[in-house]
């Protein structure tokens, strides 16, 4: 009987011994966030083992006094980082912050890309329900994010064939990293090869089917340890059976647990994939979710949720209660283009009308009347006023917004244009709105961003902010009265040249969406002043 409790002291000890250790540890060090929750939760199941112990050994004050000892240890690591905290690491993939992430062992168990995982441990594909299961119950939620790019976002040919080239021009280095954001899933249970990465769309989604961004993507999110480059926590048996974590506090589930995050309520779950840092080089490739945070939207708590998730009345789940506000699955952007391409016209009219909200465009102060034979100036002013990062935002290669200057006299004759498309792309000088990156040796990179390694400009409008642009023409001396001038702001989402060399000629026919457009009738003065040099562009 004495070797019996002698074996149960020694037990006892080594749960308050290991409990209390671990506890400090994650309390005074930096632990991946899918580490901590599996220590956690064995730690609590330790301390309930301790309480058949306690009952057995004398004396009782003493053992109780040890267990709540270990309980609290527990409480106060649990509480230090619950599912969507808002004391979560913000660190980027930049110095000091690289260096020191790339030495915790076994803290990027999908290097280059950031995804954790519980214990960081490559997940069971059996561990994911197809969205079709989800969409049983979800039905309105799963029919809105099925019309989503977020739903083809493993299947979307622009980023296909870029990943293609990425994949053999890196050596398969890059691998991970350009598949973390696109196919959570895939990535986080070892799918991802090179052969996969550089196999057609056709041929992967017979020989391997991966979901693009899906119900269980998201909402296996259990918590964040940065802020770019796919840093997140994947959790989907996260108390030992199916766990979806979401936003509200008083869902249930006859199917799984669920847990509330405050984590999917706010703008920062969308930023560990919409900030975006080349894995070698550091160059900030995209920084959508930095834009937002650095504007007034953030301050004034408009969130990325309230813009691309807006809540609509009704019900999120066929059993569920009518709620006033269910966050709508359109996740609607700027990719009208590349929805209607895949079918999806509605979602495709979605992201017309986004865009039409996002930019404004206006003439400043013009003259009242304009002199044929002589140069005449006209300041035009873009605005951005709806979009809470820059306008345009995201994938540098593409993304490009214009203005499109027209002026037509009387008899429709065309006398001035700066903005028009040639050979696939916007012509020389055109004012445009863009990112540009280039290599180190200072070239720009039109679709080798793996080779980036810095930002040559960026002119991109602020939230809120806007710019002022002047063109200047001459009118001809025999120009009829009055004169038109007009001002389209034009977007795609990637240049028509881009399309083709990435698909193949006509592949794909690239939409050019006209944002704004503002039109002025100005009419001729009668004198006439002898005619200047010949026109200048803007």
């Amino acid at each position: 009987m004495s070797h019996s409790k002698s074996a149960l002291r020694l037990f006892s000890a080594l749960i308050i011994t290991w409990t209390t250790c671990t506890s400090f540890y994650m309390a005074f060090f930096n632990v991946p966030a899918g580490l901590k929750l599996a220590i956690v939760d064995l730690n609590i199941s330790l301390a309930a083992l301790f309480l058949p112990i306690l009952l057995l050994i004398k004396p009782f004050v003493r053992r109780l006094f040890c267990f709540l000892v270990c309980l609290l240890m527990v409480s106060l690591v649990a509480a230090d980082d619950p599912p969507g905290n808002d004391n979560q690491n913000n660190e980027k993939w930049l110095e000091p912050a690289r260096s020191r992430l790339m030495h915790i062992n076994g803290g990027m168990p999908f290097f280059p890309h950031r995804a954790n995982t519980t214990g960081n441990l490559v997940l069971n594909v059996k561990d994911f329900d197809n969205a079709q299961v989800c969409g049983a119950c979800h039905t309105e939620i799963y029919r809105q994010w099925r019309s989503s790019m977020m739903s083809q976002a493993w299947d979307e040919p622009i980023y296909r064939a870029l990943l293609k080239r990425a994949s053999a021009g890196t050596e398969g280095k890059v691998d991970n990293f350009c598949t973390g954001c696109h196919t959570p899933i895939g990535l986080t249970t070892g799918q991802i090869t090179s052969e996969v990465n550089r196999s057609s769309i056709e041929d992967s989604a017979k020989n391997h089917p991966m979901p693009g961004v899906d119900c269980e993507s998201c909402h296996n999110i259990s918590a964040r340890t940065g802020l770019d480059n796919g840093a997140y926590v994947m959790s989907p048996r996260a108390h030992g059976k199916p766990t979806k974590f979401g936003p509200r506090k008083d869902a249930v589930s006859p199917y799984h647990d669920t847990v509330y995050s405050a984590l999917h309520t706010r703008s920062d779950f969308c930023g560990t994939c919409h900030n975006v840092t080349h894995p070698f080089s550091s160059v900030a490739v995209e920084r959508t979710y930095d834009e937002w945070q650095e504007s007034t939207y953030s301050l004034n708590d408009v969130t990325c949720q309230s813009c691309h998730m807006p809540g609509f009345k009704g019900k999120a789940a066929i059993m569920g209660p009518d709620r006033e506000e269910v966050a709508s699955h359109w996740f609607s952007g700027a990719n009208a283009m590349m929805l209607k391409h895949l079918g999806q016209e509605e979602g495709s009219q979605r992201a017309r009308e986004m865009l039409g909200r996002a930019g404004e465009i206006t003439f400043q102060q013009l003259p009242a009347t304009i002199i044929p034979g002589e140069y005449t100036s006209v300041a035009v002013k873009v605005t951005n006023v709806g979009a809470g990062h820059k306008l345009p935002t995201g994938f540098p290669e593409g993304r490009e917004m214009w203005i499109d200057f027209r002026v037509l006299d009387a008899t429709g004759r065309e006398l001035y244009r700066l903005g028009s498309i040639k050979d696939g792309k916007t012509e020389d000088n055109t004012r445009n709105f863009k990112v540009h990156i280039g290599d180190k040796d200072g070239n720009p990179l039109d679709v080798e961003v793996w080779n980036a390694t810095q930002i040559l400009s960026d002119n991109r409008i602020l939230p809120k902010g806007y710019d002022i642009g002047e063109f200047s023409f001459l009118v001809p001396a025999d120009a009829v009265g009055p004169l038109t001038l007009t001002a389209d702001l034009n977007y795609w989402p990637f240049s028509q040249k881009l399309a083709d060399y990435l698909l193949g000629k006509d592949h794909l026919k690239v939409e050019i969406t006209r944002m704004a457009n503002v039109t002025q009738s100005i009419p001729l003065a009668t004198s006439l002043s002898a005619a200047g040099p010949d026109t200048r562009h803007f």
